[in-house]
């Protein structure tokens, strides 16, 4: 099965354009101005309708009120609502009644403790984003750069649905992939020059070491 992978913290229309033509399932924005990959709704809006159709457009936000939500929703039109904060089972209820959009809530991972977390949201979020627990000192709930012990998702139901996220790249998506069992993807410093700086060339690489990772995992062009 392909795997899903959603470009995340996109700022200008030739990352988004790279994004879909290598065949990302998702494109992020992310609306937090602490981040260095924080966007205004009415640009977003700009780089979403340019692909609108081709690609799910997911709106990323930490612990945002009313308001926030309104003009992000009003403004860039997202098919998925990304919470990223510490949003309860009840703000997810409420805002899926609100605004009738699907939701992906994020969790913060560093031991299998944390995962039990899910529990409460189960049948509530739509899907789940698995993040590795930000650095010590970091005001960024994601986009740190840093991983967790994938090991702890292969045990994980096969009914789940999430995302892996937390220091991917080409170099280690491979065995990310082989230890987690994930089937869909999010990354965002892992392409990037610096923070906030997407390299279409990393990019590119990100792709490619994907499909490189499913041929291998299938079999696919394998020699008889």
């Amino acid at each position: 099965m392909k795997t899903l992978i959603k470009i995340c913290g996109l700022k200008t229309l030739e990352a988004v354009d790279r994004a879909v033509s290598n065949g990302a399932s998702h494109i992020g924005f992310i609306f937090f101005p602490k981040s260095p990959r924080h966007i205004e709704p009415a640009d977003a809006a700009v780089l979403a309708n340019a692909v609108r159709g081709r690609v799910k457009i997911v709106a990323v936000t930490v612990d945002a009120d009313s308001d926030q939500l309104d003009e992000i929703v009003d403004t860039v039109k997202p098919d998925v609502l990304q919470l990223h904060g510490d949003e309860s089972p009840e703000k997810v209820l409420t805002v899926k009644a609100v605004y009738g959009l699907p939701v992906m809530k994020a969790f913060s991972i560093r031991d299998a403790d944390d995962l039990k977390r899910i529990d409460a949201y189960m049948g509530i979020a739509d899907t789940f984003l698995f993040d590795a627990k930000p650095p010590k000192g970091s005001d960024l709930p994601g986009g740190n750069g840093v991983s967790f012990d994938w090991r702890l998702l292969a045990g994980l139901d096969s009914d789940i649905e999430y995302m892996l996220s937390g220091g991917l790249n080409a170099g280690n998506i491979d065995e990310a992939l082989t230890v987690s069992g994930a089937r869909a993807l999010d990354v965002s410093s892992g392409v990037e020059s610096q923070p906030g700086v997407k390299d279409l060339g990393l990019m590119d690489e990100f792709f490619q070491a994907v499909r490189v990772s499913e041929i291998a995992k299938t079999g696919a062009g394998a020699k008889p």
